[in-house]
């Protein structure tokens, strides 16, 4: 009897739990940490245009951006990049059967210990935003390649803000 009564439990404590929108429906309050107010500002993005996966290869589409540049040392997503994240929120959450892969990048500065946990902290940033905005957990994968896959090899600043980034590709790209 208890192997019977235990999932019906289980599950509805589970549907009890789940919402019927995503952040965009709800008006989810996100912190505004640029400056005075409540602290709080409501995320409302403007729509999609076009929503299928064509989306994913249209370079007028905010979705064919698929890179999420950091600051030096830091793993905060940008102001810049918000509308970027939230786009691939939105795919994801009109898209279930969606997997993603965000891979967190370096420059080659700082020891290969250290760009190997930055680089996880960039993609575990991407990652959660992306779970804020209604992505599920199941969705997205986050793994750091540290300073091993470079988009830029000189020694200039302009080219280490280049590889100070997490790239998203969605499944059939890894």
């Amino acid at each position: 009897m208890k192997q019977l009564v235990l999932p019906a439990l289980l599950a509805a404590l589970l549907a009890a739990c789940s919402s019927t929108g995503g952040p965009e429906q709800t008006g989810a309050k996100v912190e505004d940490r640029a400056g005075s107010g409540s602290g709080v500002a409501t995320v409302t993005a403007p729509p999609l245009s076009g929503s299928g996966i064509a989306a994913l290869t249209d370079p007028n589409n905010i979705l064919s951006k698929r890179s999420v540049f950091f600051d030096f040392d830091s793993f905060v997503i940008k102001a810049e990049a918000k509308p970027l994240v939230e786009a691939h929120a939105r795919f994801l959450v009109q898209n279930p059967q969606m997997r993603i892969l965000i891979q967190g990048n370096t420059d080659e500065r700082g020891s290969r210990e250290y760009n190997l946990a930055l680089g996880q902290k960039r993609a575990d940033a991407v990652k959660q935003a992306l779970q804020l905005l209604g992505a599920k957990e199941g969705q997205i994968e986050s793994v750091s390649l540290g300073e091993e896959k470079p988009r830029c090899t000189e020694s200039t600043e302009a080219c280490f803000a280049q590889n100070r980034r997490s790239d998203i590709l969605y499944s059939g790209e890894f």
